[in-house]
Formats: structure tokens, sequence, C-alpha cells
């Protein structure tokens, strides 16, 4: 009886039965939405039933979804970032061993604030002074952040507390916070870009290390706590992707990077500095076990969804070129699995 209950209760063996009739997917905040509009409209026409999405952010998503095969664990993972090297082991580890990496479109990590704000134009270089644990002094040596004003940064940039609020570490918003902003930053001094050739790893931890004195403020996994936390207060920015952002452009407006807006064709081009794929992982040994899922997964890449005209779009999900979009279905379809040379 024990040892039938256990085939039964996990569909990780062949011939199981299925315990679970509904997709189960976590991961990012940024995906979130796009995904559930996806699971809306898959349950709507009818293809099964509407799938349980929830939002644990990026590192959270892969922490569950790579736990293991069978009814118990997630069938997809939305993350926005690529799966990491340590996370993919991980998976392997634990018996997933045929994961699909489908890059859904292209996302802005944008800096806003409230439109009762002053218009701000930032350098990523400016980013990193303002929240980096250690800056370099004049002479090139790293000293504790002495910046308490936008101001004290450059005179020309508001003079206003610096507050901003932004994804906790398990977030992959702040994993791209980091490689995009930060360590784009610190790059811009000539000191710190000397440190990088000389010791990688001594460098890797001054971009990688945010200050802890009320500066930066983790504001948790829930972007709308953020956007909520901007309209009250004219003077703070936060960190969030771009769907976000056009999401609540009545009261919030986008700060400039290096001159550039984060608006949809720029982000398209990427000419906005900020621009980053948006990934959903595909469980595939769960796939004709789970119901629907390859179904899902057509819906996910189809036009009317990830089409520059698609409901995706109308989300805020800044579409893939069509050239792109064209591989991205055919791999989906195809149930192509990622390897390990692919993973950094």
């Amino acid at each position: 009886m024990t040892a039938a209950a256990a085939v039964v209760g996990s569909f990780a063996f062949a011939g199981a039965a299925v315990a679970r009739d509904q997709i189960r997917i976590v991961g990012s905040s940024t995906v979130y939405p796009f995904t559930t509009a996806v699971a809306e409209q898959f349950g709507k026409s009818g293809a099964g039933k509407t799938p349980v999405v929830e939002s644990t952010g990026t590192g959270g998503g892969m922490k569950l979804f790579c736990a293991g095969v069978g009814e118990a664990n997630p069938d997809i993972t939305n993350a926005s970032r690529a799966i990491k090297k340590g996370e993919f082991e991980d998976c392997q580890k634990n018996g997933v061993k045929d994961i699909v990496e489908i890059k859904v479109g292209i996302d802005g990590l944008t800096i806003a604030q409230s439109k009762n704000g002053a218009d701000t134009n930032l350098t990523r270089q400016q980013v990193f002074q303002a929240l980096a644990e250690q800056v370099p002094d004049k002479d090139g040596k790293l000293i504790p952040n002495p910046y308490k004003k936008w101001s004290d940064i450059d005179p020309s940039l508001p003079d206003v507390k610096i507050e901003v609020l932004g994804p906790p570490p398990t977030s992959g918003t702040r994993d791209s916070f980091h490689e995009l902003f930060m360590e784009k930053g610190a790059e811009a001094f000539p000191a710190l870009k000397a440190l990088k050739k000389a010791d990688s790893k001594a460098f890797d931890k001054v971009w990688k290390s945010i200050r802890k004195d009320g500066a930066y403020v983790e504001a948790g996994e829930n972007d709308n706590v953020i956007v909520q936390k901007l309209e009250a207060n004219k003077d703070a920015y936060g960190i969030f992707g771009y769907s976000f952002l056009e999401e609540n452009g009545a009261n919030l407006k986008g700060v400039s990077i290096e001159g550039v807006e984060p608006e949809y064709d720029a982000i398209s081009a990427g000419k906005y500095k900020g621009a980053r794929p948006l990934f959903i992982y595909v469980k595939k040994q769960h796939v004709g076990v789970v119901p629907g899922m390859d179904k899902f997964v057509a819906e996910y890449v189809s036009e009317k969804a990830m089409s520059k005209d698609g409901y995706l779009a109308r989300k805020g999900l800044v579409a893939l070129p069509k050239e792109e979009a064209d591989k991205v279905r055919e791999s989906a379809l195809g149930m192509k699995t990622l390897s390990a040379d692919l993973v950094n």
C-alpha cells in the first residue's frame, strides 16, 4: 500500500497516475503579469484549467523549480534573468534533467519617481555612487559611501536625500540591476576599471555591495509596494520593470539614463541601457503528465501573445524582433532542452 501510494503521489515514474490537473507556475514578479495574462487566456480558451501563478521572485522560483520532479514541484518558473550555472546544477542533481528555456520578450529595468518629483537624468556612474557601500575618493581609494543627497554627487542633481526603493537579493530584478547599473557604473571609474583587471573578485565585491545605511530600502518582491511608496514620496526613487512604469504612468515617470528615457522603442532598439531579456523555464518531464503544458507553451509563444501587436505588448512587454521571435517559437514548440554549455 505504501509503495503504491508513493508511485501515485509522484509522476516522476512512467505510467504513474496524474495527481494534479492544473499547471503550477512560480518565479519572477516582473514576468508575473505576463504569465498571468497567458494563464487567463489559456483558461478562457478551454484548453485546460487556468494555471496557478505565484510571484516568488526569480531566485525563489528557481529554488522551487529545481527541487525535483513530481506533483509537489512546480512545472514552470518565470525569470527576469537567465538561469545561473549553480541553479542549473541543482536542477540536474535533483532529477530535473530536461529544462526548456523560452525567452518571452524584453524588459527595461527602470528607475522611476513620482510625477511630482524634479525631472532627473542619471548616469550609471552616479547610480553606483548613490548606492554602493564603498566608492572611490578623488585619489581612487575606496572609502565608505559619504553621499547623503543626490546633489552631493553632482550639484545638478536634486537637493534631496538619497532614498531608493528596490528588490531584495532573491529577485532577478536585483541581479539585473547589479549587472546593468552597478557593474557598469563602477567600470566608469579608472581606479575600479584597473581593479577589475588586477583582481576581478575584489572588483565584483565592490559593485555587488549595496550600502546598508537606509539609502537603499529593500521593498520585498511585490513591485506594487514600491509604486505605492513612490506615489506617497515625491523625493524617492524606485527600481522595477518597464511594465510597472507603463501601468502606473498616470502617477509615475521614468528617470532618463544617460539621456535616454525608458520607453518602448528605446528598449526594443537597445538604446536604453537598462534593457534585459525575460524568460520562462519549462520542466519537460512534466509535459504530457500535467495536462495542457504543451498547449500553454504554444499560447505563450503565439503571435497573438508575444508579437508587437499582441496582448502581452499591451501589458508592457517589449516584443522580440520578429526573426528572433520565430526562432524562439520553433524551439519552444519543439521543446528543445537547455544544454549545460549554454549556461553561465
